[in-house]
């Protein structure tokens, strides 16, 4: 086995008395996408938002490529090569795919104008690499469809070196052609090395997209399986029952 991109270990948070993450370990290698499941409440997203900065955890360590970091802040998480897509994408709607890309960050002339032509033939290349079919370079993004918009925010990501990324629900609200394209993504991205926690509750999605499935309920792992020697029964019973597949309820 290859030591892990990330490995977070007995991580724990609680907020006003209650645990809302409990002593959760889960890890993730490089070019491999685990899901993480779970009802509204159940701590996923407490959890990733340990990795990413967002909430400092009570307990716990955090390892990126078998070091012991510290993530106190997004700042840190971005030092440790990791990134975070949320559902809303956080996109400047009136700007262009290039402007977004560049966002806060963006290429400046000789003179200390910003150079609006180097950041459009980055973006081309990247966009080139990630989403061939990108063609709406001139367009603001509100003009652009879901797995579109999805593809921007994910070259925004990569196109800084990100190693791990966290995707909160990609394919919400997204038609068949559009989760279509945004798995597409996923695999270019796996093929990069790059891992993929992905946040979601739609079993078929994880089923559909990721190696193996994380699932915890009320701020505990229930376990991580892999997806090859699951169903889809065996993870709605992880869901809604807290135990793992072959494991019977006592008594």
């Amino acid at each position: 086995m290859t030591t892990p991109l990330v490995e977070m270990r007995d991580m724990s948070i609680s907020f006003g008395g209650i645990k809302a993450v409990d002593h959760v370990s889960v890890d993730l290698h490089p070019g491999e996408v685990v899901g993480l499941l779970g009802h509204n409440g159940a701590g996923k997203s407490t959890l990733i938002k340990m990795l990413s900065g967002a909430y400092r955890p009570d307990g716990g360590e955090i390892f990126v490529n078998g070091k012991r970091v510290s993530i106190n802040n997004p700042r840190d998480a971005r030092s440790h090569n990791i990134e975070t897509i949320y559902q809303t994408l956080a996109l400047a709607d009136n700007l262009d795919a290039a402007s977004n890309l560049f966002l806060g960050r963006e290429l400046i002339t000789s003179l200390g104008l910003v150079d609006d032509a180097r950041m459009e033939a980055e973006c081309r290349k990247i966009m080139g690499r990630l989403n061939p079919n990108f063609e709406k370079f001139s367009a603001p993004v509100s003009a652009l469809s879901g797995g579109q918009r999805q593809s921007v925010a994910i070259a925004r990501a990569v196109y800084f070196n990100a190693r791990i990324l966290i995707m909160d629900e990609p394919t919400a609200a997204l038609g068949p052609h559009e989760t279509q394209m945004v798995a597409e993504l996923i695999q270019q991205l796996k093929a990069e090395g790059i891992g993929i926690f992905l946040i979601d509750h739609d079993v078929h999605q994880v089923m559909e997209l990721c190696d193996r499935a994380s699932v915890m309920k009320n701020g505990r792992l229930v376990g991580t399986v892999d997806i090859d020697k699951v169903t889809d029964d065996d993870l709605l019973s992880m869901i809604i029952l807290g135990k793992q597949p072959g494991e019977t309820t006592a008594a």
